[in-house]
């Protein structure tokens, strides 16, 4: 039976801790430059509505160093829900191609997807989540930190869809997580009543970074405004001009914080150049994990 992955929680702990093994197995023979076509004769079709570096990338590079092979889909070319019913796409690919990752808006999309294809689908971002990003990113903490459970992170910034993958994350992970957004732009108000029902770690939200990364192990940040937002950008920037990642917020955590960004970065606005090319910064390394984390999560919707 086929599994797609849409959301975080589809994943047990237990599985996302075998991912990460693989993903840290993949990783250290691909820097030994050894490779193995696990996925020779697979095919990806990778839907875009948005665009994309890492994702398109990471994904096609994924691919071909797996032995498979990646098909990119642009907008234009497929017109998702326009040109073609959302729905008939799923047909339709799913007769080509061994499984679809889709960068779209509407998280509807990536719900219509999974329901009418007969391969994996994969959520490479909506507006509503982006799993595959925040899987490399717990993947690169625990790199650093290791598997606790104490582990403090504070997102800080708007509260969008990678802060709602790390809210999921929380409800199955034991961290405690504090996000601190303005009025207005918190998290998904019905993604944080149902982590704060799970089993996972706890929950905070708060209006004071300050406060939010105080004692803080991991610092966490993204642009403020989010692609399809760009008509909001100046208002955004008068709204966040307290939640800049800076120097003088990091007083506030450990010592030995991380940094985090998942790029595009807007250098100046929420984070600083000191901060994202400082010592604290794994900004980069966290770009290079999607690499790995993609690999294994291809390999567990396709081979095992």
């Amino acid at each position: 039976m086929k599994r797609d992955f849409t959301l975080v929680t589809d994943f047990s702990r237990q599985e996302i801790l075998e991912l990460f093994r693989r993903a840290g197995q993949l990783k250290s023979e691909t820097h030994a430059g050894i490779a193995h076509p696990l996925l020779q004769g697979h095919n990806l079709a990778m839907l875009f509505q948005k665009p994309s570096t890492r994702t398109r990338v990471s994904f096609e590079v994924a691919m071909n160093q797996l032995g498979g092979h990646a098909l990119y889909l642009s907008p234009a070319e497929v017109g998702l829900g326009q040109r073609e019913s959302v729905a008939d796409v799923a047909r339709v690919l799913s007769r080509y191609c061994t499984a679809i990752m889709a960068r779209v808006f509407g998280h509807d999309i990536i719900v219509q997807l999974a329901a009418h294809a007969a391969v994996p689908v994969i959520n490479g971002l909506s507006d509503l989540a982006h799993p595959c990003q925040v899987l490399g990113d717990l993947f690169t903490v625990i790199e650093r930190k290791g598997d606790r459970d104490d582990l403090k992170v504070a997102f800080v910034g708007d509260g969008n869809n990678v802060a709602n993958s790390w809210i999921n994350l929380a409800s199955i992970w034991p961290v405690s997580l504090t996000l601190s957004t303005p009025p207005d732009y918190s998290p998904d108000a019905g993604i944080i009543e149902r982590a704060r029902a799970g089993e996972g770690g706890r929950i905070h939200i708060t209006e004071d970074p300050h406060e939010a990364v105080r004692g803080a192990d991991v610092i966490y940040t993204d642009v403020w405004a989010s692609m399809g937002q760009e008509d909001e950008a100046a208002e955004r920037q008068r709204v966040f001009a307290d939640y800049r990642v800076d120097r003088d917020l990091l007083k506030s955590a450990d010592p030995d914080c991380l940094v985090m960004h998942c790029l595009p970065a807007h250098r100046g606005q929420e984070i600083t150049d000191d901060v994202i090319d400082g010592p604290h910064s794994v900004v980069f390394d966290q770009a290079e994990n999607r690499l790995h984390i993609q690999k294994a999560i291809l390999l567990k919707l396709l081979v095992d």
